[in-house]
């Protein structure tokens, strides 16, 4: 079952999800139903999804729409990513790993990319030639991002790159990698800088195992190991090195918001498709909902979502507008993943002993949800962060 945010929530449209942006989003949820939903459970049982996905998603208009003209992308802004990031969750295919892809590794190229990187690998990114992930958390360093251990160290015009990633997104597929590495371990954080892989024929990069997860099974996440990789000094991401953490910590409040999106997105499918089954399932000879306790949980739920809903939608405009600060993007992380948790569980329990079946969509809701208050920084430390403005 496929939902729109109306059925659920009777919200006018921000400003922001304009004509276009709506266009986007009804063309991303034709193709995630016609393309994506009907082998999504292929892609679960597998563990990964196929390279025919990422390829017509990128001949549907759903790679890089972000992403200027000129580079292969369609112009857009971060309203149409939330409209195909939102198409993704309320078809219920979550583990398509192409907001990654779209608003988190390609912003790393087009902001601090050269004209000759862009034109290299965006293109490829948008047509879905290239897929996209980025190495931040290693075994011993994930939210503290100071901690990162993996080394380059110049060898002519090269680098060579020795160290471990894990958790990566997209990790067995990716050709291009945005590998945060230590170029100075003097200098803490300001000896730190980006550095595009292409994994194609690389030598001394190796893929790890495809990680066993609890949930968002159909997206490949792996580790990835780098011994003694030689890439171009021309992959430094920037004019010169050093300037990773700051790059980081500029991109980080988009990956936030991005979480957010998703967050909302499954609230909002989560209360549709449970307030469908109550009006339908008997119990004690009238539909579960006739209970005044059905009918004030979903109330408090649906309450809650509209609050989500309201704050998410000021947060686009604000990020739109070059507003959003980093404070404010862990807010909405933080906020509406543990919002996300706590309505799925909830829904998860009017569903009764179905909720608990694999064959039910609120059980893999469930499980895919929980992921989404560690990753992009733990909500602990966007608690953190949020607290250094007070």
């Amino acid at each position: 079952m496929t939902i729109q945010p109306a059925e659920v929530l009777n919200l006018p449209k921000p400003a922001w999800a304009d004509e276009e942006v709506g266009m986007i989003y009804d063309m991303a949820q034709r193709f995630l139903e016609a393309e994506i939903a009907s082998r999504y459970e292929e892609f679960e049982k597998n563990e990964i999804f196929d390279r025919e996905s990422w390829l017509k998603a990128g001949a549907n208009g759903l790679l890089c729409a972000s992403m200027p003209e000129e580079y292969g992308g369609a112009g857009g802004t971060f309203a149409h990513e939330s409209a195909i990031l939102e198409a993704i969750s309320h078809v219920g295919v979550d583990g398509f790993g192409i907001g990654l892809h779209n608003s988190i590794v390609a912003p790393y190229i087009l902001y601090y990319g050269s004209e000759e990187q862009k034109k290299k690998w965006l293109p490829k990114m948008a047509s879905g030639e290239m897929i996209g992930a980025i190495a931040m958390t290693e075994p011993g360093a994930g939210s503290d991002l100071q901690g990162v251990k993996t080394r380059a160290e110049k060898d002519g015009n090269h680098y060579r790159i020795n160290g471990s990633k894990t958790f990566i997104t997209n990790g067995q597929m990716a050709d291009l990698i945005v590998v945060v590495t230590k170029t100075d371990p003097e200098k803490g954080a300001k000896g730190t800088s980006l550095i595009v892989v292409e994994t194609e024929g690389l030598e001394g990069f190796q893929r790890g195992r495809n990680l066993d997860k609890i949930g968002l099974k159909s997206n490949d996440t792996s580790e990835l190991f780098f011994n003694d990789v030689r890439v171009p000094t021309a992959n430094l991401l920037g004019d010169e090195e050093g300037q990773g953490f700051v790059q980081l910590m500029q991109q980080l409040p988009q990956e936030r918001l991005q979480i957010g999106a998703t967050a909302v997105a499954m609230s909002e499918r989560a209360l549709a498709l449970t307030i469908d089954y109550v009006k339908e399932r008997k119990a004690f000879g009238k539909s579960v909902m006739d209970f005044q306790n059905t009918q004030f949980k979903l109330a408090e739920l649906k309450t809650e979502v509209t609050v989500g809903r309201v704050f998410y939608n000021d947060c686009v405009a604000r990020h739109i507008r070059g507003e959003l600060d980093p404070a404010t993007a862990s807010m909405a992380k933080y906020w509406l993943s543990d919002l996300q948790g706590k309505v799925v569980d909830q829904c998860l329990q009017l569903f009764g002993g179905y909720g608990y079946m694999n064959e039910y969509p609120i059980a893999r809701m469930f499980r895919d949800a929980r992921v989404q208050r560690i990753y992009g920084g733990t909500n602990e430390i966007m608690k953190l962060l949020i607290a250094r403005t007070l």
